[in-house]
């Protein structure tokens, strides 16, 4: 007996444990964001487009580097040539090789590879911003996702307590009706209310799981049949939020400092700028310094071991071919020289790609300009939300406060006998609505206070 009294123990201690090993993980908002922005594909292409930018910016300054090529070509050359023993023109066959090395370095371009490197600099910044803007808004799209979880779950809740409230009432019903104070068609009533809070928890949680699937979605997850999200402490942020909503416009002097799309408006004025004196340089001289080594081997199939005649001395002699070695040793020539190139004249080239320049800086700056203005109107309805939300938290506290003492009130009054069921059960709707209200303007007042911590530079 005592053995099996130890099994027994043993395998509700592994029930146990394998019930622990089985609670699904929990997500809390910074692990949902952290999780989002590592697996979000714009982000990913964003990433890349800042890879792709720096490569740019390498290639721009190795530009300032020598470089160095080097080359051979083979030629057989048939048909008529000119015989250089006899000087006579005569159906030939010859073999010529010749090895080539050349290198170039840039001495001055009007400024042309400084400015290229500023702009390339520039431009990866921009790109750098850009990809924090992308980040930042998948947090904020995510912190709706999440909130609206949470929101759905505390609804849920409140229908799982009102089906609690209709079936403890079912019971105190009974009562009345064996003792005679309420006829039996209430208990009838309380049962019908009771089979539609059971089919409004099953609605309910339905919403709930579809926005559990829409929080998955966005973060990019897949087959997590357990996800499920922290619920996180929110009394403290509505106290904080209502102690005092910022203006628009000290929001918006912050925002405007550090928001990663104004940062990136300005650094595409400035490589605008940059892009012009670019374009400028192409009316400057340039200068390089080249250098190279070439060599060469010639045979002559035709003349190979022909009787020739000096032409200096008369004294007849056999054509032979220098050997491969000795004419490389010979035939190998250097030369170092300065290359100058003097622009006079593109068919307006030049000239046209500076006017699309300076355009371009207008361009720009018009666009950074409606960047500052769009981030201003944000931060406008941002605020007139947040306050709206404000005011609408406010009224349903207030709201419910009543509600809760009407629901004691009628309670009361159905428990001794002197109400009826619908007046019971309108009581008690009164008061679920205006819980669920009171929920749905706490959780939109948490994200409306959310997007102007956003705005400010605060964490969300």
């Amino acid at each position: 007996m005592k053995t099996k009294n130890i099994v027994l123990l043993l395998l509700l201690l592994s029930s146990n444990l394998y019930l622990y090993s089985q609670t699904p993980k929990k997500w809390s908002l910074e692990e949902c964001i952290q999780y989002a922005i590592a697996h979000n594909i714009d982000v990913k292409r964003i990433t890349l487009q800042k890879e792709s930018a720096a490569v740019e910016l390498n290639t721009a300054k190795m530009s300032r580097l020598p470089d160095l090529y080097a080359g051979a070509t083979q030629r057989r050359n048939f048909g008529r040539s000119n015989n250089t023993p006899t000087g006579m023109y005569e159906n030939q066959t010859i073999s010529n090789s010749n090895i080539y090395a050349a290198s170039s370095t840039p001495l001055f371009n009007g400024f042309k590879t400084t400015n290229q490197v500023a702009y390339n600099k520039l431009q990866l910044e921009a790109v750098a911003h850009s990809l924090e803007k992308a980040k930042e808004d998948l947090s904020l799209n995510v912190t709706g996702y999440y909130l609206q979880v949470l929101l759905n779950k505390e609804i849920l809740k409140i229908k799982e307590e009102e089906l609690a409230l209709s079936q403890s009432q079912l019971k105190k019903t009974e009562v009345l009706v064996e003792v005679g104070k309420v006829p039996m068609s209430q208990l009838f009533d309380i049962k019908a209310q009771i089979a539609k809070d059971e089919a409004t928890v099953t609605e309910k949680n339905n919403k709930l799981q579809l926005s559990l699937l829409d929080l998955m979605q966005i973060l990019e997850l897949e087959n997590a049949s357990s996800f499920d999200i922290a619920d996180p402490e929110t009394g403290s942020a509505i106290e904080i939020s209502m102690t005092g909503i910022l203006s628009p416009e000290t929001i918006y002097n912050n925002a405007v400092t550090f928001k990663p799309q104004i940062k990136e408006q300005e650094l595409l004025v400035k490589g605008a700028k940059k892009w012009l004196r670019v374009t400028q340089a192409d009316h400057y001289p340039s200068l390089s310094l080249e250098l190279g080594y070439n060599n060469s081997y010639f045979y002559n199939y035709t003349l190979e071991g022909r009787s020739m005649i000096n032409t200096t001395t008369s004294a007849p002699y056999i054509w032979r071919n220098t050997s491969f070695t000795e004419q490389l040793k010979n035939n190998g020539g250097e030369y170092i020289g300065l290359n100058l190139g003097i622009p006079v004249f593109n068919r307006f080239a030049t000239k046209n790609k500076v006017k699309s320049a300076r355009l371009g800086i207008q361009n720009q700056q018009l666009i950074l300009e409606e960047s500052k203005k769009k981030l201003y109107k944000e931060i406008q309805i941002a605020h007139s939300n947040a306050i709206a939300a404000q005011t609408q938290y406010s009224a349903s506290v207030k709201a419910v406060d009543a509600s809760r003492e009407s629901f004691k009130y009628a309670e009361e009054r159905y428990e001794i006998g002197k109400s009826t069921v619908f007046e019971f059960n309108d009581a008690k709707t009164r008061l679920i609505q205006s819980l669920s209200e009171q929920i749905q303007a706490k959780y939109d007042y948490i994200f409306r206070t959310k997007i102007l911590d956003f705005y400010n530079g605060m964490g969300l």
